[in-house]
C-alpha cells in the first residue's frame, strides 16, 4: 500500500530525501553556544578596538590555545567574524553586523538578551520534555518557591540582567515603530510594563511632540532613570511605578505593552486589555509589539517558539495570533485592529477604540 504525503502533489516529482534539515536542526545547540560564548566573553567588543591575533585575543579573554582556532575559525565559518590569513599570523575582525549589533561600547548592542540566553534561557530548555510533561515553569521557580517576575525584581542584578536582555531583543522593533507609526493625532503615550524605559525614549526621540510615561514596577524605577538620562531624553520621558494588575493604567492618548500580555494566562490578557481601554480617550490606540504567530500557525516558527519559552518561564503565557487578538480587543469595546510588521518575526498589532 502506498501512502501519499499530504504536503507533495501526485503529479510532482518527489523530492530527494535527505536527513540534512533534521541533523542541522538537532545541533543548532553547538553553533548556538559557539555564538554566545562569545559574547559572554565579550569577544566581540574587545575586536571593537580593531583586527587582532589569536594570541592577542586569548591573552584577552584568558583562553587557552587547545580549542582556541577552532573556536574562532567557527565563527569565521559562521559569518561572525572576518578572518585574513590563516594560522598564527591570521587577523580576526568583526564583521559589519557583529561591530554594530555585539559590540557593548555602542548604543546599537543588542547582547543583553544572548547573555540571558546563556546564562538564563540555555539550561532551562534542556527541560522542555518535563514542561511538556508537565505544563509548569522550569526556570527558578521551578523548586516550588518564587515565580519568575518575583524571582527577578527581589535581586537587583538579576533584574538588570533581564532588562539588558529585554532592551536587546525589542530595540529594533521599538525603533520601527517609532518611525512608521502614525503619531499625528496623539499627543501623549504610556508604555505598560515599560521595564528600561527604551520604547517611550526612541517614541519621544522620533517624535518630537510626544510625551511619554514609562510605567513598570518600583524596583525598575533607579534602572530605567539610568537609561533615559543617558538618552537625554529626560524631559520628555517620565517614570511611574505601580502595579499593572492593582493599580488603573495612567490616561494616555496612545498605550503599548512590548513582550508583555503574552506573559500572562487569557483571562489576564484579557483583564489587561481591558484596562487599556479603560485608560484611552475616543480615538486612542491600544498596541501590542509582539512575535504574533501567523492565523494558521505554519510560518513563524519564531513565535511558536517564543511561547513554548513562555511555557518554560510563566505559570500560563503564551503567544497569540492576530486573530485571537481581535477577538479579545473586540471584547472589550475596540472597533478595530491593523497589524504592522515591524522586523523579523516581529509585528504591532494596534487596536483603536
Amino acid at each position: 500500500m502506498t501512502t501519499t504525503h499530504p504536503q507533495i502533489p501526485t503529479s510532482v516529482k518527489a523530492p530527494v530525501i535527505s536527513p540534512a534539515a533534521i541533523l542541522q536542526t538537532g545541533l543548532a545547540f553547538w553553533s548556538s553556544k559557539v555564538l554566545l560564548t562569545a559574547v559572554n566573553l565579550d569577544l566581540f567588543t574587545v575586536l571593537g578596538d580593531g583586527s587582532q591575533t589569536a594570541e592577542e585575543i586569548s591573552a584577552k579573554l584568558g583562553l587557552q590555545n587547545r580549542g582556541l582556532y577552532d573556536f574562532l575559525d567557527t565563527l569565521v565559518a559562521l559569518r561572525f567574524l572576518y578572518r585574513e590569513g590563516k594560522g598564527e599570523n591570521a587577523l580576526y575582525c568583526n564583521t559589519l553586523e557583529t561591530e554594530i549589533f555585539l559590540d557593548r561600547k555602542k548604543p546599537s548592542y543588542v547582547g543583553g538578551i544572548l547573555t540571558m540566553a546563556n546564562n538564563r534561557l540555555y539550561p532551562f530548555w534542556n527541560n522542555l520534555e518535563e514542561a511538556l510533561k508537565t505544563g509548569k515553569p522550569q526556570n527558578e521557580a521551578k523548586d516550588g518557591s518564587e515565580p519568575l517576575f518575583e524571582t527577578l525584581y527581589a535581586d537587583e542584578k538579576r533584574l538588570e540582567l533581564f532588562m539588558d536582555g529585554m532592551t536587546g531583543v525589542q530595540l529594533g522593533n521599538f525603533i520601527a515603530f517609532s518611525k512608521k507609526f502614525n503619531f499625528a493625532g496623539y499627543k501623549t503615550h504610556c508604555d505598560i510594563g515599560g521595564c528600561s524605559g527604551i520604547l517611550s525614549s526612541q517614541i519621544v526621540v522620533h517624535q518630537p511632540h510626544m510625551q511619554s510615561v514609562s510605567f513598570d514596577l518600583a524596583p525598575v524605577a533607579p534602572i530605567a532613570q539610568r537609561q533615559i538620562d543617558a538618552m537625554g531624553v529626560q524631559d520628555k520621558v517620565s517614570i511611574a511605578s505601580g502595579d499593572f494588575f492593582r493599580d488603573p493604567f495612567p490616561k494616555a492618548d496612545l498605550i503599548t505593552m512590548g513582550n508583555i500580555l503574552h506573559d500572562w494566562d487569557l483571562e489576564t490578557k484579557k483583564m489587561l486589555i481591558s484596562k487599556a481601554y479603560e485608560a484611552l480617550p475616543q480615538g486612542g490606540a491600544f498596541v501590542v509589539i509582539e512575535n504574533i504567530i501567523d492565523d494558521e500557525r505554519r510560518e513563524n516558527a519564531f513565535g511558536l517558539m517564543m511561547s513554548l519559552n513562555m511555557l518554560i518561564e510563566t505559570e500560563g503565557g503564551f503567544d497569540y495570533t492576530k486573530a485571537e487578538f481581535i477577538e479579545w480587543t473586540g471584547e472589550a469595546g475596540f472597533t478595530r485592529v491593523e497589524a504592522m510588521h515591524l522586523t523579523g518575526p516581529t509585528s504591532a498589532l494596534i487596536a483603536y477604540k
